[in-house]
């Protein structure tokens, strides 16, 4: 007979193997074969009996884990030193899990008692079952200063970049961190502030060179003044929050929800869950449910916490950080919702017809437990038959009904036919030093899809209910593009030898037609960048005026109130309108709506140009190495000054010079978009094909120079008389013109 293992072996091998937590991968694991496995089912039931397991499904796990950030309380050191710390947030029933402070130089000392907020890593030890890295300690928020440090005869001086930065800061010989004259550098305040001199800082990081790439995002931050420094009242509210239960929510905690996000993704704010209608008035119909981190519940309306949120308006991402809307110990903890960790959140159940016609929906505040944190590129690879440990068990009874329901909406937004604009999204990958690394384009995945797809049918939902209940709330509004920017569009897709319909109201589905028609020729980046050119900018408003861009006639945001502040305002909408608590929308956000939805649509703008911006001096660093190289890429705007190129490569946007296009004048055509030389007849228009060779590249601005060397495959001329292939080149000018000019007679016969 074979030895069964004892309860203590059992649970330490499904700690160590995660993934393979099923009755039969552990009777393999001890090599439990034939009647003996009777044994093993009795000592599981029996651990099950006793709280230290519970099963889900074909699989048993722990019915807890600690969160990836997590607060935690230091212990006095232990004979070689070691500093261990216990966590406040355990829910298990179990042993409580033993975890090891791993301190970095630049951290502060710690002492038995202390209060920290730690990044956890799961690791297999002997005497500990976590590693934490200090994110911070719970009640300290030292003011943030970023500076060029100066050095002096002791120690030195930091003279902020940032305009409101109108003192200098003294910072002692010991509190140098072998920083250097002249370089970046990010420092806290150090011992509170007197009333005469200047106030006293520790330099914390060295940046280095302010134009290097690691100094980028900091940069762009404080140029273009987006608070990333929390205030003490806030960081002080946040740290008191604590965890909220099953009080007053429907219990969804052995529901198999997972979140499926990016593969560096730090916090989760939206889990799914799909299966088949079991309604018989429902036929090949589904269930889709999407629950969303109940941040309404921690972040009270007129509390510290809510005043900064709304100050920011939304998180801002960068390549190498991210300046997040709300502290760490609510977004990257109590607010995400981490596998295998019972988190409170707001979830909608809707039903789809098997065309994916929403049918139906109904609200929830309840208690989920995530079963996996998954990232695209694996679900994908287990839809397409390349499952991993971590997939492979949710793969019949998770994904698979989940891709069932995306192929139903599917049908259905090819019905409704929002914008299909292709332009791929561009990703910058940095190395550990903060330097460009690659510049890819992100795969369009169906797992992206299917994720989008739910988020938006939430966010139907989330308008129609607070509709119907006559709840006010903020819209997100996208208006169709103005009369002269259609006819713009419109101009240039005649130019290209394409038809945009004309007289009639338009819809997304003439826009989809005339980017149909360009797909695969030389014209569909032309037409893409022109089609998003014409587009109106979303924003934020109480009146509801419809998405255009969607082709919905309802919608609002719900999805992600981590990082959006009118998330949260709608989800204190529902909790008003379904009367679940008295921390709903209050009668002063009410009165406020317009003010509040002006605010965020600025604070919108404002992330989008940081993070564009920080994007242009990353891509310059990235290129300034490739000086004096030749790079393909599109026209992709026209100015008196020159003209803009992209480049094929990397997406980079650069300007190359009227003055280095030649020795002959270039008349500018503002309506048409074009510049001409004069002796030549050289046109230069949005969307033509060019060869350029890089002549400049600036990391501080984000500004690249190029010379260009040939358009659409044809070498520049360059002034004077032209020579037998820049005869070719001036006779398709010619021709350009002349189609051009013919087009703008007819439509001013027609404006007459």
């Amino acid at each position: 007979m074979t030895r069964i293992p004892t309860k203590q072996e059992i649970l330490d091998w499904i700690s160590a193997h995660p993934t393979l937590t099923s009755k039969r991968d552990i009777a393999k694991a001890f090599g439990i074969k034939g009647s003996d496995r009777i044994d093993l089912k009795r000592v599981l039931k029996e651990l099950e009996a006793e709280g230290h397991l519970e099963k889900r499904k074909r699989s048993y796990a722990d019915p807890d884990r600690l969160p990836p950030v997590s607060v935690l309380q230091v212990k006095e050191p232990d004979e070689n030193g070691d500093l261990f710390a216990r966590p406040l947030e355990w829910h298990g029933e179990g042993v409580e899990p033993i975890v090891l402070v791993l301190p970095r130089a630049s951290d502060p000392a710690l002492g038995a008692g202390d209060r920290i907020l730690a990044r956890l890593t799961v690791v297999h030890e002997e005497d500990h079952n976590y590693e934490a890295r200090l994110i911070r300690r719970i009640g300290t928020n030292p003011h943030k200063i970023l500076g060029i440090f100066r050095k002096g005869a002791e120690g030195g001086r930091i003279v902020p970049i940032d305009k409101a930065g109108q003192n200098e800061w003294l910072v002692a010989e010991g509190a140098v961190h072998g920083a250097k004259d002249g370089e970046l550098v990010e420092a806290e305040q150090a011992g509170p502030k007197g009333r005469m001199g200047l106030p006293r800082a520790r330099i914390v990081e060295r940046l280095g060179d302010p134009s290097a790439p690691k100094a980028v995002s900091l940069i762009a931050i404080h140029q273009h003044g987006i608070p990333d420094d929390f205030p003490d009242k806030v960081i002080e509210e946040a740290d008191r929050t604590k965890p909220l239960g099953l009080s007053g929510r429907t219990d969804l905690r052995d529901m198999p929800l997972v979140t499926i996000d990016p593969s560096d993704a730090r916090d989760h704010d939206d889990a799914c869950f799909a299966h088949a209608d079991d309604d018989p008035k429902n036929p090949g119909g589904h269930v889709v449910w999407v629950a969303i981190a109940d941040v309404a519940a921690y972040v009270r309306a007129g509390s510290a916490l809510d005043r900064e949120a709304r100050k920011r308006g939304n998180s801002t991402y960068f390549p190498d950080r991210v300046v997040p809307m709300l502290p760490d110990r609510l977004s990257g903890d109590l607010c995400s919702l981490h596998e295998g960790v019972p988190r409170a959140c707001i979830a909608v159940r809707m039903q789809i017809d098997a065309h994916g016609n929403k049918i139906g929906h109904r609200f929830v505040r309840g208690l989920m437990r995530s079963v996996a944190s998954l990232n695209y590129q694996e679900v994908q690879d287990a839809i397409d038959g390349s499952p991993n440990d971590k997939t492979g068990p949710l793969l019949d009874e998770v994904l698979k009904p989940l891709y069932a329901a995306y192929k139903a909406l599917d049908a259905e937004r090819n019905r409704r036919q929002p914008l299909d604009l292709d332009l791929p999204e561009r990703k910058i990958v940095l190395n550990d030093k903060g330097h460009v690394e690659s510049v890819a384009f992100r795969d369009r995945l169906d797992a992206h899809k299917l994720i989008e797809e739910f988020m938006i049918l939430a966010n139907v939902a989330a308008a129609e209910t607070l509709i119907a209940k006559r709840v006010p709330l903020l819209f997100r509004v996208h208006e169709e593009p103005a009369p002269e920017k259609l006819e713009a569009l419109r101009e240039t897709a005649q130019a290209s030898g394409l038809t945009l319909a004309k007289g009639q109201v338009l819809q997304t589905r003439h826009l989809n037609a005339l980017l149909h028609q360009a797909a695969g020729t030389d014209e569909a980046e032309l037409i893409n960048m022109s089609t998003l050119r014409s587009m109106a900018q979303a924003y934020y408003n109480p009146e509801n005026f419809g998405h255009f861009g969607l082709a919905l006639r309802k919608y609002a945001h719900f999805t992600s109130p981590i990082r959006r502040y009118s998330d949260l305002i709608v989800h204190r909408g529902l909790i008003k309108a379904h009367r679940w608590g008295d921390d709903g929308l209050t009668a002063d956000e009410i009165e406020q709506l317009d003010r509040i939805a002006t605010h965020i649509s600025d604070t919108e703008r404002r992330s989008m140009m940081a993070e564009r911006d920080t994007t242009d001096r990353y891509l310059a660093a990235y290129l300034s190495e490739r000086v004096g190289n030749e790079f393909t890429g599109r026209i992709s705007g026209i100015a008196r000054f020159g003209a803009f190129v992209k480049l094929d490569e990397t997406g980079a946007d650069g300007l190359v010079p009227v003055r280095s296009l030649g020795r002959e004048f270039f008349h500018f055509d503002r309506e048409a978009g074009t510049l001409m030389g004069s002796e030549t007849g050289l046109l230069i228009s949005i969307g033509q094909r060019v060869t350029v060779r890089l002549a400049q590249a600036s990391p501080v601005t984000g500004g690249l120079e190029f010379e260009m060397l040939s358009l659409e495959d044809n070498a520049m001329p360059r002034g004077g008389t032209p020579s037998k292939g820049k005869r070719v080149v001036r006779r398709k000018a010619a021709k350009a013109k002349h189609k051009t000019d013919k087009i703008k007679r007819k439509l001013d016969r027609k404006r007459r």
